[in-house]
């Protein structure tokens, strides 16, 4: 039998964050989901949580050593990176334990926590700088953390670019430079072997909780699988950018990034597509729904748990029409082919992440008085209204009106949303549910108990 390639291992060596949105907790769900077997020296016991950072209780540094020696001499590791290193004696373990290293060692010199408490001291950090940068393979420090190893306050890409310079000269073979806090577009600055790399990034609302150790982490991964340098910093960055995108909504502060969102979208998707072709064919057996889709067609759409964009959902390619009295769904469920239904799905979600799914269907007050009955909760808004900033751009009237409709509900999402036209548009309503089964089996309800009573046409 042909002898078993050994699985890539990544270590980090930082601290325990309790609320598990940053530090080893986040490290390890980077390394999980990018398929390397995650390795750990805890360095400190930390007592935080989304709001702030309470305490931190330093390891000490025979423990530290010992934590590493045992997973050297076993299991071994192929990249390793340092993260919250809180106290000199810590930082000198840690480098004498890394000097006779001889494999890819990343580190992330963190300084403040983003709620503004400073992790590591005065002492610790300067040897940081002079003892543990000059052994790195590569360094990754945010804009802020970069300007205290320069002594100079970093405010722009070229700011930056010099910053990763000076840095570089300490001796590792690649510096990045964050810039997602820059005032102007993201950049992200790269010193790697002589050139300057400029990876441009997409600015996400809001202020989140462990991103750089996920960058780092990542990188971590990626070497840990053999990519080169610059390869491992470029896939990095497009992996927390994803994880930051894909952010958490929990805790009462910064929101904690979501290294594994990519791991549960993939092992979605599939699901997402069963469940649209089995409410399709729901759809299609019970032929009084022909008589709800309206004259523009109808769309069944299904996102993604993790959605943000139309990309995310996937719906009925050439939507969902009556023909002889019948319904049929022109082709099979894809991603991306949807634009209004799909924007009031992804506006539910904003309110409610447990909505994921919605129908289009014919306006009718004997359609609404049917939903009544059953005790669906129904909202509407008044296209009429519609601010000309929203009436003129393709696409985001269904979110601004879902959004009205939920507002209406004091942000409860309805599972029935309606409008009745404006000029050269059709009145409609969107049924809304956990999931597109869901959604049918609403709909073949209401096509069934009109049809026990009246014709809707």
């Amino acid at each position: 039998m042909p002898e078993r390639k050994a699985e890539s291992r990544a270590l980090s060596i930082a601290g325990s964050d309790s609320s598990a949105g940053a530090g080893l907790q986040v490290d390890l769900k980077t390394f999980s989901a990018l398929g390397v077997y995650g390795l750990t020296v805890i360095t400190c016991i930390t007592a935080q949580n989304t709001s702030g950072v309470y305490k931190i209780c330093p390891l000490p540094s025979k423990l530290i050593e010992d934590q590493y020696m045992a997973i050297f001499e076993d299991i071994g590791f192929d990249s390793v990176k340092t993260g919250l290193l809180p106290s000199k004696p810590v930082v000198e373990k840690v480098v004498k334990l890394l000097e006779v290293c001889d494999k890819p060692i990343v580190v992330d010199p963190v300084y403040i926590a983003g709620t503004g408490f400073k992790l590591a001291s005065e002492n610790s950090y300067k040897a940081i700088i002079e003892k543990l940068i000059p052994i790195a393979t590569v360094v990754t420090p945010n804009i802020n953390e970069a300007s205290r190893i320069v002594d100079f306050k970093i405010e722009s890409v070229d700011d930056a670019e010099k910053a990763a310079k000076i840095i570089a000269s300490h001796g590792p073979k690649a510096v990045v430079v964050k810039g997602g806090h820059l005032k102007e577009k993201p950049v992200d600055v790269v010193f790697c072997n002589g050139e300057i790399i400029k990876l441009p990034g997409s600015r996400v609302e809001g202020t989140f909780h462990g991103a750089g150790c996920c960058f780092s982490a990542a990188i971590v991964a990626w070497l840990a699988k053999g990519q080169s340098l610059q390869e491992a910093i470029k896939k990095a960055k497009n992996f927390v950018e994803n994880a930051i995108i894909h952010h958490h909504f929990i805790g009462l502060g910064v929101k904690p990034v979501n290294p594994t969102a990519s791991l549960y979208m993939d092992a979605e998707k599939w699901n997402v597509i069963e469940n649209i072709k089995s409410a399709v064919k729901l759809l299609e057996e019970n032929p009084a729904v022909s008589k709800l889709i309206p004259e523009t067609a109808s769309n069944l759409v299904m996102a993604l748990s993790y959605a943000r964009g139309p990309s995310e959902v996937a719906g009925i390619p050439g939507r969902i029409v009556k023909v002889q009295g019948k319904v049929k769904a022109f082709m099979e469920p894809s991603y991306g082919v949807s634009r209004h239904v799909a924007a009031t799905v992804l506006t539910a979600m904003k309110f409610n992440p447990n909505i994921r799914a919605g129908m289009n269907i014919k306006m009718d007050r004997r359609i609404l008085d049917t939903c009544q009955r059953f005790g669906f909760k129904i909202s509407s808004y008044d296209r009429r209204l519609e601010p000309i900033e929203v009436k003129t751009r393709e696409g985001l009237t269904t979110s601004w009106g879902a959004e009205q409709a939920i507002k209406a509900l004091g942000g409860a999402v309805p599972d029935i949303i309606y409008h009745e036209g404006d000029w050269g548009k059709e009145p409609m309503i969107t049924v809304l549910g956990v999931d597109a089964l869901d959604v049918a089996l609403k709909i073949v309800r209401i096509a069934e108990a009109l049809d026990a009573h009246s014709s809707v046409e």
